[in-house]
């Protein structure tokens, strides 16, 4: 079968996926490294980024201290207390929704920056992500970001701001705009070397494996960063395959409240995407 039959056949299989579980939207972007080649299915359309949209911040945090801003080892003061970019009200992060119980415990006390954003990447800390946000600043955040010429990403706030939700202010991401996130960071692209391979260490270490690890063999390395809210739940990935250079995939996922069989769907997308990779290995071999 044509490479580009093979596409289709892929994308088909991807669209068929998400109707069969009920999901509203699906897109899921991939980049090759073993081939050079994209594939796509809507990889522009966009999406609330949920909690995917910590791999960015990740990248604008070591943005930042690159700029020697700040330091993987500086001090950061914990406390439970933002304000809304909406209103410029207090908030605080609910710990019924953080899915880390560490950060909480240094209620009062410092944490380091590297720590901090262990937490915000392999446990999702909630509080971890607001507290690294407010260090360096949306600004210079995005500022990171726009430096790596990253587009398909917006980061308006940190988490659980709800009156900044309420008026309409989210962050959000594309497939493909994360699939490029992903790429800077495999590629030690992400202001150095070292700095990018602290991030992908980081994202080696993470707990929430349901979604597109689990759609490939256990004998694969996955770096992935899951998200998930009411109305969306995401994964991003690079996964390394024993043999052949690695992929880098983003499955972004939008339901209607209380829907289930999220994971399911992406592991299932995901396992499409590394069948169709190692069936065009074999036709190419």
């Amino acid at each position: 079968m044509a490479e580009t039959e093979a596409q289709d056949d892929l994308q088909a299989r991807v669209q068929q996926i998400g109707r069969d579980a009920g999901a509203e939207r699906v897109a899921c972007c991939m980049f090759d490294y073993h081939t050079r080649q994209w594939w796509d299915v809507d990889g522009d359309e966009w999406y609330h980024a949920a909690s995917t949209i910590k791999v960015p911040i990740l990248v604008g945090v070591f943005g930042a201290i690159h700029r020697g801003h700040l330091a993987r080892e500086s001090r950061v003061h914990i406390r439970n207390r933002f304000l809304s970019v909406a209103s410029g009200e207090p908030f605080r992060v609910e710990a019924s929704r953080d899915a880390n119980s560490v950060v909480p415990q240094h209620l009062g006390r410092t944490m380091k920056v590297d720590e901090l954003c262990f937490h915000m990447i392999v446990t999702s800390s909630n509080l971890a992500t607001n507290l690294l946000v407010d260090l360096v600043g949306l600004d210079d955040l995005r500022a990171s970001v726009r430096e790596l010429g990253i587009d398909g990403v917006e980061l308006e706030r940190g988490v659980e701001d709800n009156a900044a939700f309420d008026a309409g202010i989210s962050n959000r991401v594309t497939a493909r705009g994360m699939v490029k996130t992903l790429r800077h960071i495999e590629e030690g692209t992400a202001f150095s070397v070292e700095a990018s391979a602290r991030m992908l260490e980081i994202m080696h270490e993470q707990e929430f494996r349901s979604g597109i690890p689990a759609g490939v063999p256990e004998g694969a390395r996955v770096a992935n960063k899951t998200g998930e809210i009411s109305t969306v739940a995401h994964d991003a990935a690079i996964v390394y395959l024993p043999g052949r250079k690695p992929y880098a995939i983003t499955v972004l996922t939008e339901w209607q409240p209380g829907s289930s069989g999220r994971h399911d769907t992406i592991a299932r997308i995901s396992r499409a995407v590394y069948n169709h990779l190692m069936a065009a290995g074999k036709t190419n071999a």
